[in-house]
Protein backbone atom coordinates (compact mmCIF):
# COMPACT_ATOMS: atom_id res chain seq x y z
CA UNK A 1 0.00 0.00 0.00
CA UNK A 2 1.11 3.41 -0.69
CA UNK A 3 0.34 6.36 1.31
CA UNK A 4 -2.80 8.54 1.17
CA UNK A 5 -0.61 11.96 0.08
CA UNK A 6 1.59 10.06 -2.19
CA UNK A 7 -0.99 9.01 -4.31
CA UNK A 8 -2.46 12.28 -4.43
CA UNK A 9 0.78 14.43 -5.09
CA UNK A 10 1.06 11.76 -8.69
CA UNK A 11 -2.61 11.96 -9.16
CA UNK A 12 -2.31 16.05 -9.04
CA UNK A 13 1.24 16.34 -10.72
CA UNK A 14 -0.46 14.59 -13.84
CA UNK A 15 -3.15 16.53 -14.96
CA UNK A 16 -2.27 19.25 -17.54
CA UNK A 17 -2.39 22.97 -16.94
CA UNK A 18 -5.78 24.72 -16.66
CA UNK A 19 -7.08 25.75 -20.46
CA UNK A 20 -7.76 29.73 -20.18
CA UNK A 21 -10.81 31.79 -22.64
CA UNK A 22 -13.32 34.52 -22.83
CA UNK A 23 -16.36 33.77 -22.24
CA UNK A 24 -20.03 35.40 -21.96
CA UNK A 25 -20.88 36.78 -18.61
CA UNK A 26 -24.01 34.81 -18.22
CA UNK A 27 -21.46 31.64 -18.89
CA UNK A 28 -19.09 32.46 -16.18
CA UNK A 29 -20.31 31.14 -13.05
CA UNK A 30 -18.37 29.05 -11.14
CA UNK A 31 -15.29 29.38 -13.25
CA UNK A 32 -11.93 31.06 -12.14
CA UNK A 33 -10.45 34.49 -13.62
CA UNK A 34 -7.40 33.98 -16.08
CA UNK A 35 -7.16 37.45 -15.74
CA UNK A 36 -7.19 40.57 -13.40
CA UNK A 37 -10.10 42.83 -13.73
CA UNK A 38 -10.08 46.51 -14.26
CA UNK A 39 -12.92 48.73 -13.95
CA UNK A 40 -13.17 51.24 -16.66
CA UNK A 41 -15.27 53.80 -14.99
CA UNK A 42 -16.99 54.68 -11.46
CA UNK A 43 -19.57 52.85 -9.57
CA UNK A 44 -21.92 54.32 -8.93
CA UNK A 45 -21.05 56.93 -11.88
CA UNK A 46 -22.70 60.11 -10.21
CA UNK A 47 -24.03 60.94 -6.84
CA UNK A 48 -27.38 59.74 -6.46
CA UNK A 49 -29.47 59.30 -2.90
CA UNK A 50 -30.24 55.61 -0.86
CA UNK A 51 -33.45 56.59 0.47
CA UNK A 52 -36.44 58.29 -0.56
CA UNK A 53 -37.34 61.21 0.70
CA UNK A 54 -36.01 65.15 0.11
CA UNK A 55 -32.89 66.43 -1.13
CA UNK A 56 -31.75 69.36 0.34
CA UNK A 57 -29.35 71.40 1.61
CA UNK A 58 -27.77 70.30 4.92
CA UNK A 59 -27.38 73.71 6.32
CA UNK A 60 -30.87 74.66 5.76
CA UNK A 61 -31.89 71.64 8.28
CA UNK A 62 -30.11 73.45 11.45
CA UNK A 63 -32.26 74.51 14.35
CA UNK A 64 -35.14 71.82 12.45
CA UNK A 65 -37.86 71.51 12.48
CA UNK A 66 -37.66 73.36 9.68
CA UNK A 67 -40.13 74.68 6.27
CA UNK A 68 -38.67 74.47 3.13
CA UNK A 69 -40.50 74.93 -0.38
CA UNK A 70 -40.77 71.86 -2.49
CA UNK A 71 -39.50 72.58 -5.95
CA UNK A 72 -40.00 69.39 -7.50
CA UNK A 73 -40.01 65.66 -7.84
CA UNK A 74 -36.85 63.78 -9.09
CA UNK A 75 -37.23 60.00 -10.10
CA UNK A 76 -35.04 57.14 -10.64
CA UNK A 77 -33.39 57.34 -14.10
CA UNK A 78 -34.55 61.06 -14.49
CA UNK A 79 -32.16 64.11 -15.19
CA UNK A 80 -32.37 66.95 -12.75
CA UNK A 81 -33.40 70.29 -14.30
CA UNK A 82 -33.87 72.51 -11.16
CA UNK A 83 -31.45 73.64 -8.84
CA UNK A 84 -32.22 73.33 -5.18
CA UNK A 85 -31.55 76.76 -3.64
CA UNK A 86 -31.84 78.11 -0.12
CA UNK A 87 -35.02 77.04 1.88
CA UNK A 88 -35.89 74.70 -0.83
CA UNK A 89 -36.35 70.96 -1.19
CA UNK A 90 -36.82 68.05 -4.22
CA UNK A 91 -38.74 65.24 -3.64
CA UNK A 92 -36.43 62.18 -4.56
CA UNK A 93 -36.67 58.76 -5.18
CA UNK A 94 -33.90 55.90 -4.31
CA UNK A 95 -31.23 55.92 -7.09
CA UNK A 96 -32.12 59.08 -8.66
CA UNK A 97 -28.91 61.73 -9.00
CA UNK A 98 -28.64 64.26 -6.27
CA UNK A 99 -29.86 67.68 -7.71
CA UNK A 100 -27.42 70.78 -8.28
CA UNK A 101 -27.32 72.98 -5.41
CA UNK A 102 -28.30 70.00 -2.59
CA UNK A 103 -25.95 68.23 -0.58
CA UNK A 104 -27.90 66.15 1.85
CA UNK A 105 -31.28 63.68 1.67
CA UNK A 106 -33.33 63.66 4.39
CA UNK A 107 -35.57 60.34 4.70
CA UNK A 108 -39.26 60.66 4.03
CA UNK A 109 -40.01 59.23 7.55
CA UNK A 110 -38.45 62.35 8.96
CA UNK A 111 -40.35 64.79 7.03
CA UNK A 112 -44.07 66.00 6.71
CA UNK A 113 -45.83 67.91 3.81
CA UNK A 114 -48.74 70.04 3.22
CA UNK A 115 -51.66 69.14 1.84
CA UNK A 116 -50.91 71.11 -1.21
CA UNK A 117 -47.81 69.59 -1.65
CA UNK A 118 -45.83 73.13 -1.73
CA UNK A 119 -43.74 72.78 1.96
CA UNK A 120 -42.42 70.06 3.57
CA UNK A 121 -41.12 70.32 6.82
CA UNK A 122 -37.98 68.24 7.98
CA UNK A 123 -37.93 67.20 11.36
CA UNK A 124 -34.20 66.43 12.01
CA UNK A 125 -30.84 68.21 11.57
CA UNK A 126 -29.07 66.30 8.83
CA UNK A 127 -25.17 66.51 7.74
CA UNK A 128 -23.40 66.87 4.50
CA UNK A 129 -23.78 63.72 2.22
CA UNK A 130 -26.77 62.41 4.66
CA UNK A 131 -27.96 59.21 2.44
CA UNK A 132 -26.17 60.24 -0.46
CA UNK A 133 -24.27 57.28 -2.36
CA UNK A 134 -21.02 58.93 -4.00
CA UNK A 135 -19.80 59.17 -7.47
CA UNK A 136 -17.03 56.33 -7.37
CA UNK A 137 -17.99 55.53 -3.69
CA UNK A 138 -18.08 51.43 -4.53
CA UNK A 139 -15.82 51.24 -7.47
CA UNK A 140 -13.07 54.33 -8.73
CA UNK A 141 -11.73 53.88 -12.53
CA UNK A 142 -8.87 52.62 -13.01
CA UNK A 143 -9.18 50.40 -9.53
CA UNK A 144 -8.74 46.49 -9.53
CA UNK A 145 -12.00 44.71 -8.88
CA UNK A 146 -10.77 41.31 -9.51
CA UNK A 147 -7.46 39.70 -9.18
CA UNK A 148 -6.08 36.73 -10.90
CA UNK A 149 -7.51 33.36 -9.28
CA UNK A 150 -11.48 34.53 -7.87
CA UNK A 151 -14.13 32.00 -8.40
CA UNK A 152 -17.25 33.99 -9.85
CA UNK A 153 -19.87 33.32 -7.62
CA UNK A 154 -23.18 35.73 -8.13
CA UNK A 155 -22.58 38.37 -6.49
CA UNK A 156 -19.10 39.01 -8.44
CA UNK A 157 -20.96 38.66 -12.17
CA UNK A 158 -23.15 41.40 -10.99
CA UNK A 159 -20.11 43.94 -9.86
CA UNK A 160 -18.80 42.56 -13.51
CA UNK A 161 -22.07 43.58 -15.06
CA UNK A 162 -22.35 47.34 -12.75
CA UNK A 163 -19.09 48.03 -14.57
CA UNK A 164 -20.30 46.89 -18.27
CA UNK A 165 -17.92 43.70 -18.36
CA UNK A 166 -20.06 41.36 -20.64
CA UNK A 167 -17.45 38.90 -21.05
CA UNK A 168 -14.68 37.72 -18.98
CA UNK A 169 -11.13 35.93 -19.45
CA UNK A 170 -11.13 32.64 -17.27
CA UNK A 171 -10.30 28.99 -17.17
CA UNK A 172 -12.25 26.93 -19.37
CA UNK A 173 -15.30 24.96 -17.53
CA UNK A 174 -14.27 21.16 -17.64
CA UNK A 175 -16.25 18.54 -19.44
CA UNK A 176 -15.78 15.25 -17.83
CA UNK A 177 -17.25 11.67 -18.96
CA UNK A 178 -18.48 9.59 -16.01
CA UNK A 179 -18.85 5.63 -16.78
CA UNK A 180 -20.06 2.63 -14.93
CA UNK A 181 -19.18 -0.95 -15.98
CA UNK A 182 -20.25 -4.54 -15.27
CA UNK A 183 -22.46 -7.02 -16.07
CA UNK A 184 -24.19 -6.91 -12.28
CA UNK A 185 -25.71 -3.28 -13.11
CA UNK A 186 -28.79 -2.15 -14.81
CA UNK A 187 -30.65 0.86 -14.81
CA UNK A 188 -34.25 -0.69 -15.03
CA UNK A 189 -35.68 -3.14 -12.08
CA UNK A 190 -32.67 -5.45 -11.54
CA UNK A 191 -33.01 -9.21 -12.36
CA UNK A 192 -31.55 -11.86 -9.85
CA UNK A 193 -27.74 -11.05 -9.26
CA UNK A 194 -28.33 -7.45 -10.44
CA UNK A 195 -27.93 -4.23 -8.58
CA UNK A 196 -29.18 -0.69 -9.84
CA UNK A 197 -26.54 1.58 -11.11
CA UNK A 198 -25.93 4.28 -8.51
CA UNK A 199 -22.52 5.43 -8.99
CA UNK A 200 -23.16 7.27 -12.19
CA UNK A 201 -25.77 9.38 -11.01
CA UNK A 202 -24.00 9.93 -8.18
CA UNK A 203 -20.49 11.36 -10.15
CA UNK A 204 -22.53 12.93 -11.97
CA UNK A 205 -24.05 15.34 -9.57
CA UNK A 206 -20.90 15.49 -7.71
CA UNK A 207 -18.77 16.67 -10.68
CA UNK A 208 -22.36 19.29 -11.40
CA UNK A 209 -21.80 20.40 -7.61
CA UNK A 210 -18.28 21.02 -8.15
CA UNK A 211 -19.02 23.40 -11.21
CA UNK A 212 -17.63 20.81 -13.98
CA UNK A 213 -19.98 19.63 -16.57
CA UNK A 214 -20.50 16.14 -16.64
CA UNK A 215 -21.27 13.83 -19.56
CA UNK A 216 -23.02 10.72 -19.34
CA UNK A 217 -21.02 7.69 -21.46
CA UNK A 218 -23.69 5.24 -20.53
CA UNK A 219 -23.29 1.77 -18.61
CA UNK A 220 -21.18 -1.11 -20.75
CA UNK A 221 -20.98 -4.96 -19.77
CA UNK A 222 -18.40 -6.89 -19.05
CA UNK A 223 -16.74 -6.36 -22.78
CA UNK A 224 -13.04 -5.49 -23.55
CA UNK A 225 -14.45 -4.06 -27.12
CA UNK A 226 -17.36 -1.83 -25.59
CA UNK A 227 -15.69 -0.73 -22.97
CA UNK A 228 -12.31 0.34 -25.33
CA UNK A 229 -14.75 1.99 -27.08
CA UNK A 230 -16.85 3.86 -23.97
CA UNK A 231 -13.14 5.00 -22.44
CA UNK A 232 -11.57 6.41 -25.82
CA UNK A 233 -14.89 7.89 -26.93
CA UNK A 234 -14.86 9.69 -23.80
CA UNK A 235 -11.38 10.67 -23.96
CA UNK A 236 -11.92 12.45 -27.15
CA UNK A 237 -14.74 14.31 -26.44
CA UNK A 238 -14.13 14.77 -22.75
CA UNK A 239 -11.38 16.62 -20.56
CA UNK A 240 -11.39 13.39 -18.18
CA UNK A 241 -12.93 10.28 -17.49
CA UNK A 242 -14.21 9.09 -14.47
CA UNK A 243 -14.98 5.39 -14.34
CA UNK A 244 -16.18 3.22 -11.51
CA UNK A 245 -15.62 -0.70 -10.71
CA UNK A 246 -13.42 -3.13 -12.08
CA UNK A 247 -10.18 -1.45 -10.24
CA UNK A 248 -9.93 -3.90 -6.88
CA UNK A 249 -7.66 -6.77 -6.48
CA UNK A 250 -9.53 -10.13 -7.85
CA UNK A 251 -12.37 -7.90 -9.92
CA UNK A 252 -12.56 -9.43 -13.44
CA UNK A 253 -9.92 -7.88 -15.43
CA UNK A 254 -11.67 -6.08 -18.62
CA UNK A 255 -10.77 -2.17 -17.36
CA UNK A 256 -7.50 -3.07 -16.39
CA UNK A 257 -6.58 -4.49 -19.62
CA UNK A 258 -8.49 -1.88 -21.58
CA UNK A 259 -6.46 0.53 -19.77
CA UNK A 260 -2.83 -1.27 -20.02
CA UNK A 261 -3.44 -1.42 -23.44
CA UNK A 262 -4.85 1.94 -24.80
CA UNK A 263 -3.17 4.24 -21.42
CA UNK A 264 -0.16 5.24 -19.49
CA UNK A 265 -2.14 3.79 -15.95
CA UNK A 266 -0.75 3.24 -12.35
CA UNK A 267 -2.66 1.13 -10.51
CA UNK A 268 -2.53 2.04 -6.87
CA UNK A 269 -3.49 0.44 -3.38
CA UNK A 270 -3.76 3.48 -1.18
CA UNK A 271 -3.92 3.19 2.52
CA UNK A 272 -7.02 4.52 3.10
CA UNK A 273 -10.28 3.08 4.34
CA UNK A 274 -12.71 3.04 1.92
CA UNK A 275 -11.15 3.74 -1.28
CA UNK A 276 -8.14 1.88 -1.04
CA UNK A 277 -8.33 0.94 -4.89
CA UNK A 278 -7.26 3.66 -7.54
CA UNK A 279 -6.76 3.87 -10.58
CA UNK A 280 -4.81 6.67 -12.53
CA UNK A 281 -3.44 7.54 -15.85
CA UNK A 282 -3.83 9.36 -19.36
CA UNK A 283 -5.44 7.58 -22.16
CA UNK A 284 -4.10 10.21 -25.00
CA UNK A 285 -2.94 12.83 -22.98
CA UNK A 286 -6.74 12.42 -21.27
CA UNK A 287 -7.12 12.04 -17.38
CA UNK A 288 -8.81 8.81 -16.92
CA UNK A 289 -9.73 8.11 -13.04
CA UNK A 290 -10.85 4.37 -12.32
CA UNK A 291 -12.69 4.40 -9.04
CA UNK A 292 -13.64 1.37 -7.02
CA UNK A 293 -16.87 0.03 -7.62
CA UNK A 294 -18.87 0.24 -4.00
CA UNK A 295 -21.06 3.53 -3.83
CA UNK A 296 -19.19 5.05 -1.00
CA UNK A 297 -15.89 3.38 -1.98
CA UNK A 298 -16.58 5.87 -5.15
CA UNK A 299 -17.58 9.08 -3.70
CA UNK A 300 -15.26 9.39 -1.20
CA UNK A 301 -12.58 8.43 -4.04
CA UNK A 302 -14.12 11.16 -5.72
CA UNK A 303 -13.63 13.65 -2.36
CA UNK A 304 -9.99 12.91 -2.16
CA UNK A 305 -8.46 12.46 -5.61
CA UNK A 306 -10.84 13.31 -8.72
CA UNK A 307 -12.31 16.49 -7.25
CA UNK A 308 -8.74 18.31 -6.17
CA UNK A 309 -7.49 17.33 -9.42
CA UNK A 310 -10.24 18.46 -11.42
CA UNK A 311 -10.40 21.83 -9.86
CA UNK A 312 -6.90 22.29 -10.49
CA UNK A 313 -7.38 21.53 -14.32
CA UNK A 314 -9.74 24.85 -14.32
CA UNK A 315 -7.75 27.58 -12.58
CA UNK A 316 -8.84 26.10 -8.33
CA UNK A 317 -6.29 27.62 -6.12
CA UNK A 318 -7.72 26.10 -3.32
CA UNK A 319 -8.99 22.04 -4.34
CA UNK A 320 -8.99 21.06 -1.00
CA UNK A 321 -12.39 20.59 1.10
CA UNK A 322 -12.12 22.94 4.29
CA UNK A 323 -10.55 21.00 7.15
CA UNK A 324 -11.13 21.70 10.94
CA UNK A 325 -10.87 20.21 14.27
CA UNK A 326 -13.77 18.79 15.66
CA UNK A 327 -14.82 17.05 18.97
CA UNK A 328 -16.29 13.28 18.62
CA UNK A 329 -19.51 13.04 20.23
CA UNK A 330 -19.77 9.55 21.10
CA UNK A 331 -16.10 8.21 20.04
CA UNK A 332 -15.58 7.16 16.23
CA UNK A 333 -14.23 3.11 16.88
CA UNK A 334 -12.00 1.38 14.23
CA UNK A 335 -9.27 -0.95 14.41
CA UNK A 336 -5.59 -1.28 13.65
CA UNK A 337 -4.93 -2.26 9.62
CA UNK A 338 -1.75 0.42 8.74
CA UNK A 339 -4.88 2.55 6.81
CA UNK A 340 -6.30 5.94 7.58
CA UNK A 341 -9.60 5.60 7.85
CA UNK A 342 -12.32 8.47 5.91
CA UNK A 343 -15.34 8.04 8.19
CA UNK A 344 -18.92 9.50 7.33
CA UNK A 345 -19.95 11.95 10.10
CA UNK A 346 -22.60 14.48 11.09
CA UNK A 347 -21.03 17.88 11.75
CA UNK A 348 -22.77 20.67 14.12
CA UNK A 349 -21.80 23.70 14.48
CA UNK A 350 -22.26 24.56 18.67
CA UNK A 351 -20.37 27.07 21.60
CA UNK A 352 -17.90 27.62 19.03
CA UNK A 353 -17.26 24.27 18.32
CA UNK A 354 -17.41 21.73 16.05
CA UNK A 355 -18.67 18.46 17.22
CA UNK A 356 -19.38 15.19 14.89
CA UNK A 357 -21.01 12.30 15.63
CA UNK A 358 -21.03 8.83 12.93
CA UNK A 359 -23.43 9.71 10.34
CA UNK A 360 -24.71 5.36 10.30
CA UNK A 361 -23.00 2.67 8.77
CA UNK A 362 -19.62 2.73 7.74
CA UNK A 363 -19.87 0.13 5.14
CA UNK A 364 -18.42 0.80 1.69
CA UNK A 365 -21.86 -0.15 0.39
CA UNK A 366 -23.96 2.05 3.00
CA UNK A 367 -25.13 4.87 0.29
CA UNK A 368 -27.42 6.43 2.95
CA UNK A 369 -24.95 6.93 5.58
CA UNK A 370 -22.99 9.00 2.37
CA UNK A 371 -26.04 10.98 2.37
CA UNK A 372 -26.54 11.81 5.99
CA UNK A 373 -22.59 13.10 6.45
CA UNK A 374 -21.55 16.34 6.35
CA UNK A 375 -17.81 15.62 6.50
CA UNK A 376 -15.26 12.75 6.67
CA UNK A 377 -13.61 12.37 9.81
CA UNK A 378 -9.89 11.77 9.34
CA UNK A 379 -8.77 8.89 11.79
CA UNK A 380 -5.21 7.64 11.53
CA UNK A 381 -4.32 4.22 11.81
CA UNK A 382 -5.25 3.00 15.51
CA UNK A 383 -7.90 2.11 18.37
CA UNK A 384 -9.99 5.06 16.98
CA UNK A 385 -10.91 7.94 18.43
CA UNK A 386 -12.47 8.43 21.84
CA UNK A 387 -15.94 10.37 22.97
CA UNK A 388 -14.90 13.51 23.71
CA UNK A 389 -11.97 13.21 21.24
CA UNK A 390 -10.46 15.48 18.77
CA UNK A 391 -10.88 14.58 15.38
CA UNK A 392 -9.94 16.48 12.20
CA UNK A 393 -12.53 16.53 10.01
CA UNK A 394 -13.03 17.57 5.98
CA UNK A 395 -16.28 19.31 5.53
CA UNK A 396 -18.22 18.30 2.75
CA UNK A 397 -20.80 21.05 2.92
Amino acid sequence: MIPFEEARAYVLNRCPAPVAGVVDLRGALGLVLSEPVCALEAVPPFDNTAMDGFAVRAADTTGAPVALSIVGTLAAGSVPDTEVGAGEAMRIMTGAPIPPGADAVVMVERTSVTDDDTVVTVEVEVPVGNHVRGTGEDLRPGQKVFVAGTVLGPAHIGVLASIGCRSVAVYRRLRVGVLSTGDELVTGTPGPGQIRDSNRDALLALLEDSGVTGVDLGLVADDEHEIEQAIVAGAVDCDAVLTSGGVSMGDFDYVKAVLDRIGDMRWMQVAIRPAKPLVFGLVEDTPVFGLPGNPVSSMVSFELFARPALLSMFGHVMVERPRVMAVSDGGLGRRPDGKVHFARVAVAYTDGRYRVRSAGGQGSHQLSAMASADGLAVIPDGDGVIDGGEVEVLLLR
